[in-house]
């Protein structure tokens, strides 16, 4: 079994399969029954400059999958939404898309997502929501759960094997959360790091461009790509790092499954040589105060998408809609208020773990809910309905709750697989302030290999990726 894009592009060069095979086979996954759920919209063109592209590119035959706000030239770039299905094409790629063909990748398509990529759990009325699901390691989840968001499609499409990269974005969690609940890897970098230009917004301040990927080692290549900069390797042991447990906040109301994980998974650290403690982090206590008044992401999508809601705000999402709309009563001395409270607040929480090389959290505090639970609205049952609709708003708030978090930090995290066979995915996340990428990565490439002998061990099927 290959295991990620590095072990492809190994046998690649070693000639034990050539890139039109790769990538026949992740078409093929690509117009499955499992995998067109993925997908809005797949290439039929099969870019042949992309498929014959030099061996030597980091990723020659590689297949990537494009979520549906960034601009690819050709495709219309509609973010998941009805109202901007009839826009005109892109005439030109965004960075992070000419950046990835540059490096050789060849584009599947654009991927499902929440409409304007305002939610964590996945789903999204227009388009039939892809289940999350399990295919690295071999298990068959049986029940149809939400893929999380708003990179819905990017994981369901890494996860299924049509792509090796999904390429998404990540305002409060959209990368992290549906890797977690995939049994991925999601990266969000410090936000600066990749261009935006050519990407719809969600918000300017927050939004970050960055990929689901099978493994920490591609995540790395991806990053490398995507920032145009080299990460700087170590191949320090775990006992080297100084590793924190915040307890405030990321740590309440777990769902059993993932308190149990996240136990598990420190003592396995701790196991490997891993030096952690356990600290408060009462600046996370602050946030509600802070948000009082509204959110970054209210604000400035409501500025963005005043114009298309006095036309077009009946074709919206009803959940979506509801959450743009909130930024409408904001003034703008609470947005210029709610920034200063924030560089505020990034200032005391970074003196705080300063001393620290990364933080450990679970990723989502729960697992997937089922799609059944959360699902968008059938006007057939308007009781079912109003119920769908609660459950979506308590599932949604908690998949964001810690991976919020980071973004309001303006910091970076990574989120690995720490589930074992039998069990729901969920994810370990390691994060920081900003600027910390390239510790995080290194740290991840260790914790990884930590988790993943234990799952080997108990049963799951998956190549162990070698880390230095």
């Amino acid at each position: 079994m290959i295991s990620d894009f590095t072990a492809l592009r190994a046998q690649l060069a070693n000639g034990r399969t050539s890139a039109a095979t790769a990538l026949s086979a992740c078409r093929a996954q690509a117009h499955s029954a499992a995998g067109k759920l993925a997908y809005t919209h797949l290439d039929t063109h099969e870019n042949h400059a992309d498929r014959s592209a030099p061996l030597h590119l980091p990723l020659a035959g590689v297949a990537v999958s494009v979520k549906a706000l960034f601009d690819v030239q050709g495709w219309v770039t509609h973010a998941g939404s009805k109202v901007l299905q009839a826009q005109p094409a892109a005439t030109t790629d965004a960075v992070a898309v000419a950046r990835l063909r540059a490096a050789g990748a060849t584009l599947m398509g654009q991927t499902h997502m929440v409409e304007f990529a305002f939610s964590g759990v996945g789903t999204n009325p227009h388009y039939p929501t892809p289940a999350a699901m399990d295919a690295l390691w071999g298990r068959d989840l049986g029940d149809v759960y939400v893929p999380g968001g708003s990179s819905s499609g990017a994981a369901a499409s890494v996860a299924s094997g049509s792509a090796w990269l999904g390429l998404g974005s990540d305002t409060g969690g959209s990368i992290r959360i549906p890797a977690a609940l995939n049994g991925l890897v999601g990266f969000k970098s410090t936000a600066n790091l990749v261009p935006l230009q050519g990407t719809l917004p969600l918000s300017s301040t927050l939004d970050t461009a960055c990929a689901i990927t099978r493994s920490v080692r591609d995540a790395i290549t991806a990053h490398e790509i995507l920032a145009a900069r080299r990460i700087t390797r170590s191949c320090a042991p775990l006992a080297a790092w100084r590793l924190a447990i915040p307890s405030t906040l990321m740590l309440s109301d777990l769902a059993p499954a993932i308190a149990a994980g996240f136990t598990r998974s420190i003592a396995l650290l701790r196991q490997a040589g891993a030096h952690i403690e356990e600290i408060a982090l009462p600046e996370l206590d602050a946030l509600p105060a802070i948000h009082r008044r509204g959110t970054l992401a209210a604000a400035e999508s409501f500025a963005w998408h005043e114009p298309l809601l006095a036309q077009h705000g009946h074709n919206y999402d009803p959940r979506v809609r509801q959450r743009i709309e909130a930024g409408r009563h904001m003034s703008a001395a609470d947005y210029l208020r709610l920034h200063q409270a924030r560089n505020d607040w990034i200032a005391q929480v970074n003196a705080r773990i300063a001393r620290f090389d990364a933080l450990l959290s679970p990723t989502t505090p729960i697992t997937a809910p089922l799609l059944a639970a959360v699902a968008p609205a059938s006007a057939l049952d308007p009781a079912q309905d109003a119920a769908r609709d609660a459950a979506f708003v308590t599932a949604n708030a908690l998949l964001l709750r810690n991976t919020g978090v980071v973004n309001m930090l303006d910091g970076c995290a990574l989120s690995i697989p720490c589930h074992l066979p039998g069990e729901l995915p969920m994810g370990l996340m390691l994060w920081h302030g900003a600027g910390r990428d390239d510790a995080l990565l290194n740290l991840g490439l260790l914790a990884e290999s930590s988790l993943l002998t234990e799952a080997l061990r108990q049963g799951a099927q998956r190549a162990q990726p070698l880390h230095c």
